[in-house]
């Protein structure tokens, strides 16, 4: 049987929705739900809010939604312009096989070059059997590069050395 798969932007309506995905995301990666901290309010205020900081797609497959993807801009200092970072995408597992990433991660490369932003860049835990898809697709896994994360009690500690007042870029001297 064909299924009928379709991809949207998601919209403020979609916050239970894609918070509901991000929690699937963290079974699926083995983290403990009490990991996924966003909460609607949050997805509202952060994708759909005066400033958004996130864009999202929704799948659906049958009318059902089957999956998302999240991603925003960063920008490279080499290109000289802009990318998106894909920050989730996830399809659920019944839904899986049947294109729904291939077509979620078309559309953000889609948006990419439709921008003209020059590349599309995402990090997948190393026993995520998604690293096979990702190549398929045409990522490559840039083996020379290991991501750092600086968060919680230790982020706020060195923000506290940084010796700057307000706002970043203002002069509050």
């Amino acid at each position: 049987m064909e299924h009928v798969i379709r991809i949207r932007p998601a919209q403020a309506s979609d916050a239970e929705l894609i918070v509901r995905f991000v929690r699937a995301l963290a079974a699926y990666e083995k983290e403990p739900p009490e990991t996924v901290c966003a909460t609607e309010a949050d997805i509202i205020r952060d994708g759909f809010g005066e400033n958004p900081r996130f864009e999202a797609l929704i799948a659906e497959m049958d009318g059902v939604p089957a999956g998302f993807a999240l991603f925003f801009p960063n920008y490279s200092t080499w290109e000289g312009r802009p990318g998106l970072y894909v920050e989730d995408i996830f399809v659920e597992e019944q839904a899986r096989r049947h294109g729904i990433g291939r077509r979620l991660m078309a559309a953000v490369a889609r948006i990419a070059r439709e921008r003209g932003f020059a590349r599309l860049d995402l990090a997948v835990l190393d026993w995520n059997p998604a690293r096979g898809f990702y190549r398929r697709l045409g990522l490559r896994h840039m083996q020379s590069w290991q991501p750092f994360r600086l968060e919680g009690r230790a982020l706020e500690s060195l923000a506290r050395e940084s010796g700057m007042k307000g706002e970043p870029g203002r002069d509050d001297s």
